[in-house]
């Protein structure tokens, strides 16, 4: 089966390359049918092998991409040739070309970053909690770029309008900074419709990033192309992947 991918619509330097997979053409079964690339959810070891060995061949790929251990925190993991002991983090930095930084996702926001002059890439993996704990600030700085330098892609999340919260995080995130009031709908059950892009792109804003993209696409609705976590419970993972 054909691999099908998401190329992000953004004026990214030439030599930078970055997509996002999607749920088909893989080797999984069930609930994880078909492109699951995720290690840590319960689909058959080999069968998540074979789908990762079929990207890296598909795309070319010019080495392993580095799979992070995602904890929803707020770590970036900075990437060279050498060789990685610990790579429990959420976002993925290198200045080296030929290293595939990589993050998982079904429902929390896939955030591509690289520089104009395409000596930096990176990429964050930015559910509610990591957003809050700083995932995209810190990535940022790890960068050494000034961030009005800095193009930003939000590949596929959940959407504004199936990402019910609870008070308490509609309530830190307005502790974070009021600006962050124009991401959230209230519900009549006392509860919240988050805009987990919006969120994305105030904190991006307020890091002097100007150029921002993506953050058209709805990882719940759009069930035949994406995995959804909030909408499935049980299910795959996609990848973004940028590189040199």
């Amino acid at each position: 089966m054909s691999l099908d991918y998401i190329v992000p619509n953004w004026p990214a330097p030439k030599n930078i390359k970055c997509i996002t997979t999607m749920r088909s053409g893989g080797h999984s079964n069930h609930e994880y049918h078909s492109l699951n690339l995720g290690g840590h959810v319960k689909d058959r070891n080999d069968n998540v092998l074979r789908n990762r060995n079929a990207i890296k061949e598909d795309l070319k790929l010019p080495s392993e991409p580095i799979w992070l251990e995602q904890v929803h925190g707020s770590s970036v993991l900075s990437l060279a040739k050498n060789a990685v002991t610990d790579n429990v983090a959420d976002a993925a930095y290198s200045n080296e070309v030929g290293i595939v930084c990589a993050v998982l996702t079904a429902d929390c926001l896939p955030v591509a970053f690289c520089d104009t002059s395409g000596k930096h890439v990176a990429v964050a993996h930015a559910g509610w909690r990591g957003l809050l704990s700083g995932v995209l600030e810190n990535t940022l700085q790890t960068m050494l770029v000034d961030n009005d330098k800095i193009i930003c892609w939000l590949g596929p999340a959940i959407g504004p309008e199936k990402f019910e919260v609870g008070k308490e995080v509609f309530e830190q995130f307005l502790a974070k900074d009021a600006i962050h009031k124009n991401a959230f709908v209230k519900q009549s059950n006392e509860k919240y419709l988050a805009n987990i892009y919006q969120l994305a792109k105030n904190i991006l804003t307020l890091s002097n990033v100007e150029s921002i993209y993506g953050g058209d696409h709805c990882t719940y609705k759009e069930r035949d192309t994406f995995y959804s976590y909030r909408r499935d419970g049980e299910t795959g993972r996609m990848a973004t992947l940028i590189w040199r």
